[in-house]
């Protein structure tokens, strides 16, 4: 992204601007996999992106060809990477890694964009389902692939397909280890817009800012009504409703927000 200061150097990289904190994965030559220096790196970043009262949006992007490869096979056949170890081992170690990227994105209270080029495979298709909107470039590809390689997603995926697509679809993605293109993301509604490939940025750029813009408090119980809304009853959902209206009815940022549109 080209707005505000870049900040820290190598696996991930931060930028406020506007209201908007763009998260850049930086590890190019590796298809930006979650090697475990990517994995903490990214888990701090989203932590930290929760703190700052100046971000009204998260913006997940990538830098090279790739938005995430998931894991790093060589990696494991090399015993370097996370599951390695006694059973009980690696799921301490899993709930302790990986599974902070997935916390994180989860309790984000402001919106969250996945701007994906390239793959975005196994793990790193599971990041960019966990947040709450998603742009494609054209060249983007996407797979649940970790039966490829003996395994389950470890870091939450099934939970955030099913609900996105629907259990049939999501078991056909996991069981199959299909790629589907951008257009077929679109379809499926894992993706909301599909742009050039030298569109993306700007594109997603805009639907960030656009999010941004609109009134602080307010969009954090939106974010919040929807996602509660989703599996509540809707008895649950309208007193959510009515709670939420009711605050923002009495506040001054609601009031400020009438005076500007009767401008």
């Amino acid at each position: 992204m080209t707005t505000g200061e870049a900040q820290g150097e190598g696996l991930v990289l931060t930028c406020v601007a506007d209201g908007v904190m763009t998260i850049t994965l930086n590890e190019p030559k590796t298809g930006n996999a979650l090697d475990v220096a990517m994995t903490e790196a990214l888990a701090a970043a989203l932590e930290r992106a929760s703190g700052l009262s100046n971000v009204h949006c998260v913006l997940l992007r990538s830098s090279g060809r790739h938005f995430c490869t998931g894991g790093n096979v060589k990696d494991m056949e090399a015993g370097a990477d996370l599951m390695q170890g006694s059973v009980e081992a690696v799921r301490e170690r899993l709930a302790g890694s990986l599974h902070r990227i997935t916390r994180a994105l989860h309790a984000l209270p402001v919106p969250s964009i996945a701007a994906v080029n390239g793959a975005a495979v196994g793990a790193g298709f599971d990041v960019a389902l966990m947040c709450d909107l998603r742009i494609a470039a054209e060249n983007a590809r996407f797979a649940e692939s970790f039966l490829r390689l003996g395994l389950v997603s470890g870091i939450g995926g099934a939970w955030f397909l099913a609900r996105i697509v629907g259990v049939a679809k999501a078991m056909e993605l996991t069981l199959t280890s299909e790629f589907i293109d951008a257009r077929r993301a679109l379809d499926a509604g894992i993706v909301s817009h599909v742009v050039a490939d030298d569109a993306l940025d700007a594109a997603a750029e805009r639907l960030a800012g656009k999010i941004a813009s609109s009134p602080s408090h307010a969009l954090r119980m939106a974010k919040q009504l929807v996602r509660q809304s989703a599996e509540a009853s809707l008895p649950a959902a309208l007193e959510m409703a009515a709670s939420m209206q009711a605050i923002l009815l009495c506040g001054e940022e609601h009031k400020a927000a009438v005076r500007q549109f009767l401008k």
